[in-house]
């Protein structure tokens, strides 16, 4: 069974969505002011999910809406309202956990279509048959499946089938996590998770002597908790096969740099996947493209089976990137050839730049001319999100990011 799956990218804000689509994502998902599961992930606020709405559904894009939190009774009284309000302005979906919000959205809103979160363990065929029988089209798949249990679960269902293929893990059974809870009073299953599984830990059993656990440690403690990054691009062939209908990548809370990078490497890996299955292979351009932004080194997860030692990382809590985003253009100029940029980050003459486009091929040059806002020549953009003018060797489209090498 055979599927072109659709892209899933995440919008943590405005600018993040608008790039997920512009980099070639067929949907996005992203929180509204309450209700979800990023608290501090740059929520919209009404006024800016109806925008959000509105600009995929002009674009010929889908946009879904987290309602993920596990409500408490006080959460109950302002849902049907919130609910109503996702149908009125037109969301394609809801993204629900809590079997009570479930009722309260098919009450409240009908028509409007519910997908059921991977927070909500969705780790057998029985569980998705039993929410497509409540009226859910879509059900995202825990992350703990194999790909021959994904295989299963699309054998003996007919509902659409979701997954995660690439970002941050939690170490936690489909995000059920009560760390951050105990230790800074910060609920996750309430979208406040302070990722406490990412700080530095050492060991103490101090009843068991002789006993000695498997956890690798130096001089600095160690992160034992800390999962490295999914990445499943070079599998896309048999998520396709399996019958996947949507692949997410994880990340609300990334950078626009992200959003962008992510989104487009996997938009032209499934395109090619898709057009010549048989000869599908990971280009080393998307590779680098995945390496370009902030992650953690990459694994399968539960994609081959349970991930043993090698899927966590020991040593550190650290990202690694081998870009720096230094600047956002907002328009082109054909007359003077220079383009309109927003900074990111420092930049100065004689700096090679890399020019990442959402749909032109990109290129190289040298930052050999700048002009300041009012027009005068600068030789530096040191200030956040300073206005300057940039001379561009090609001509490039709106949105397109600015970047630059790393340095080692």
């Amino acid at each position: 069974m055979r599927i072109k799956p659709e892209l899933l990218a995440p919008a943590g804000t405005m600018e993040k969505m608008k790039m997920a689509v512009l980099y070639g994502a067929d949907a996005v998902y992203m929180g509204g002011p309450s209700f979800g599961l990023r608290a501090m992930g740059g929520n919209f606020t009404k006024d800016e999910l109806r925008e959000a709405v509105a600009f995929c559904h002009e674009k010929g894009k889908k946009a879904y809406v987290t309602v993920n939190i596990y409500a408490h009774n006080s959460d109950l009284g302002a849902l049907p309202d919130y609910m109503k309000f996702l149908y009125e302005i037109g969301a394609d979906a809801a993204l629900v956990a809590d079997l009570g919000v479930f009722s309260i959205a098919r009450e409240a809103a009908p028509k409007l279509p519910l997908h059921v979160s991977t927070q909500a363990n969705n780790t057998n065929w029985r569980t998705v048959q039993a929410w497509a029988a409540m009226g859910a089209e879509r059900v995202v798949l825990a992350r703990e499946l194999s790909l021959n249990e994904i295989r299963e679960i699309r054998e003996r269902t007919d509902v659409e089938l979701e997954m995660f293929v690439h970002g941050a893990m939690c170490m936690s059974y489909s995000g059920r996590c009560l760390v951050s809870n105990y230790l800074t009073g910060r609920d996750a299953n309430r979208g406040t998770c302070a990722q406490a599984c990412r700080w530095k830990y050492s060991l103490v059993e101090e009843t068991r002597p002789g006993q000695y656990f498997p956890v690798e440690e130096d001089e600095r403690g160690t992160y034992f908790f800390n999962s490295k990054d999914l990445c499943l691009m070079p599998y896309l062939k048999d998520l396709m096969d399996a019958g996947v209908n949507s692949l997410k990548i994880e990340g609300r809370m990334k950078s626009v740099h992200y959003a962008a990078s992510v989104t487009k490497a996997y938009r032209e890996a499934i395109d090619s996947c898709w057009e010549n299955p048989e000869s599908y292979e990971v280009k080393q351009e998307w590779a680098d493209e995945l390496n370009k932004v902030s992650h953690r080194a990459y694994t399968t997860g539960f994609l081959f089976g349970r991930p043993g030692a090698e899927g966590q990382i020991y040593g550190s809590s650290s990202y690694e990137q081998t870009s720096d985003f230094v600047g956002l253009v907002l328009s082109y100029d054909d007359e003077s050839k220079r383009a309109k940029v927003e900074q990111r980050n420092h930049m100065e003459l004689g700096e090679e730049i890399e020019v990442f486009q959402p749909k032109a091929k990109g290129f190289r040059q040298s930052l050999s001319d700048m002009l300041d806002e009012e027009g005068n020549p600068i030789s530096a953009a040191p200030h956040p999100q300073q206005i300057i003018y940039i001379k561009m060797e090609q001509p490039v489209e709106p949105y397109t990011i600015l970047r630059r090498d790393v340095k080692s």
